[in-house]
C-alpha cells in the first residue's frame, strides 16, 4: 500500500537578462515563456527593441527535459495538472524572489507579459501577489478559469491585451470565443484584444507597439 509525503526545501534557479539596466532604461518587461523554451532563447523575441530603453527579465520554467524524445534540445515546462497547487506556489515564490532583486516595484514602468503557458504564470502572480504592472499581456494563451475579476480589481490603470494568431494549432476558433468573453468579464475596462496572421508564435511586430 503507497502513500505520498511531502517535503520542504530550499532550491535554485537561474533567469536570463537581456540588455542593462540604466539611468537612460524607459521599460522593464518580465516576460514568461512558453512551453518547450529556455529562458534564455525566449529572449531573442525581444532583441529588436531598444537596446538602450528596454531592459528585459525572462525567469526560467523549473522543469527541463529533452524536447522531440531526443537527446539533443533541451526544454521547460512551468507547470502540469499534477500537484498543480502547489507547484504554482513554488513558481510564485520564485518569481517574488526576482520581482525583489530586480527592484521592479521601482521599475520607471513595468510591463509583464507571458506567452503560450507563460500567460497562465504571469496571471496568477500579478493577481495572487498583487502586482501593479503598467501593461499585463497575455499572448497565445489562456487565464486560468480560478482566477476572477476581483483579483485584477486592484490595476485600476493597467491595459490588459490578448494577443494570438488567427492561424494558432492550440487555440481554435471556438477557444478564442471563449477566452475573449472569460477576457472580457476579467478586464471589462483597458482590454485591448490584437489578432494576427499566424500560427502560435510571438508577434515581434505587436509587442513593439507597447515601447515609448
Amino acid at each position: 500500500m503507497s502513500s505520498e509525503k511531502q517535503v520542504s526545501y530550499q532550491t535554485t534557479n537561474t533567469y536570463s537578462v537581456l540588455n542593462k539596466f540604466t539611468k537612460n532604461t524607459k521599460t522593464v518587461w518580465l516576460a514568461c515563456h512558453g512551453i518547450g523554451y529556455l529562458s534564455r532563447y525566449f529572449l531573442r523575441n525581444f532583441n529588436h527593441l531598444n537596446p538602450e530603453e528596454n531592459y528585459v527579465i525572462a525567469p526560467q520554467a523549473p522543469s527541463k527535459y529533452y524536447l522531440n524524445g531526443k537527446y539533443r534540445h533541451v526544454g521547460a515546462s512551468w507547470l502540469t495538472r499534477e500537484e498543480t497547487k502547489t507547484e504554482t506556489e513554488n513558481i510564485l515564490n520564485y518569481l517574488d524572489k526576482v520581482y525583489k532583486i530586480e527592484n521592479l516595484q521601482n521599475a520607471p514602468r513595468l510591463i509583464i507579459l507571458g506567452y503560450s503557458q507563460g500567460v497562465s504564470v504571469a496571471t496568477r502572480w500579478v493577481a495572487k501577489r498583487k502586482i501593479s504592472c503598467e501593461q499585463l499581456i497575455m499572448h497565445s494563451g489562456k487565464v486560468p478559469s480560478e482566477l476572477k475579476r476581483e483579483d485584477f480589481a486592484f490595476l485600476k490603470e493597467t491595459g490588459f491585451i490578448f494577443i494570438y494568431g488567427n492561424k494558432d494549432e492550440y487555440l481554435n476558433t471556438d477557444t478564442i470565443k471563449t477566452e475573449k468573453q472569460h477576457l472580457r468579464d476579467l478586464f471589462p475596462e483597458n482590454l485591448q484584444i490584437k489578432s494576427f496572421e499566424g500560427g502560435h508564435e510571438v508577434n515581434t511586430s505587436i509587442i513593439t507597439e507597447f515601447t515609448r
